[in-house]
């Protein structure tokens, strides 16, 4: 039921109720897949500069505001409003100063190769355009930074190949349900 709804809506504005919902929901979630142990996996160090592409209420990005330091950045990137107010609130209450929030379907204005990880929880199933977004990653990945997919609305294979289909990235490995892929060159 709820695959057939993400395809039915896929590509439309997600309305504030669907939106509030969803945070409810990822309250409840963060109790047990905690958002630390998920970014575990994808390799976030002191001082490094990561995007968390969908960030929703912003379950990730606080962790990974922690994780990089004072001197490190965190770009929250969403295309719903409430998420970008969700986000700045949290990171005001929580004394972040490192977290940069930005709204938008995919361009994300920031340098080119600026970028040391990226990732995407549950949200690559609901791109319009991946490939827009893929060029995108790859624009400001550093060309030794990783992309980092947890989408359980896809299959594994149908997974992998849609990020490396356009021969932008390389799947290197799974970790838990994290996929890491590494820019190609």
């Amino acid at each position: 039921m709820f695959k057939s709804h993400v395809e039915k809506h896929k590509g439309e504005p997600q309305s504030n109720f669907d939106f509030k919902m969803m945070s409810a929901f990822f309250s409840i979630r963060d109790i047990f897949k905690k958002p630390k142990v998920i970014l575990e996996n994808a390799d976030i160090k002191v001082d490094d500069y990561v995007l968390d592409y969908g960030c929703g209420p912003g379950s990730y990005s606080m962790v990974a505001a922690e994780l990089v330091g004072p001197n490190g950045q965190v770009f929250a990137v969403d295309r719903h409003p409430l998420a970008i107010k969700k986000v700045n609130k949290k990171a005001v209450k929580r004394g972040l100063n490192n977290i940069t929030t930005i709204q938008t379907n995919c361009k994300t204005d920031l340098k080119s190769c600026i970028i040391d990880v990226i990732f995407c929880f549950d949200t690559f199933h609901s791109f319009t355009q991946p490939k827009d977004n893929l060029s995108e990653f790859h624009r400001i990945l550093k060309n030794n930074g990783a992309l980092y997919i947890m989408d359980t609305h896809l299959f594994e294979d149908d997974l992998i190949l849609s990020i490396t289909g356009r021969g932008l990235f390389e799947f290197s490995e799974k970790r838990d349900e994290v996929y890491k892929f590494i820019k190609s060159n």
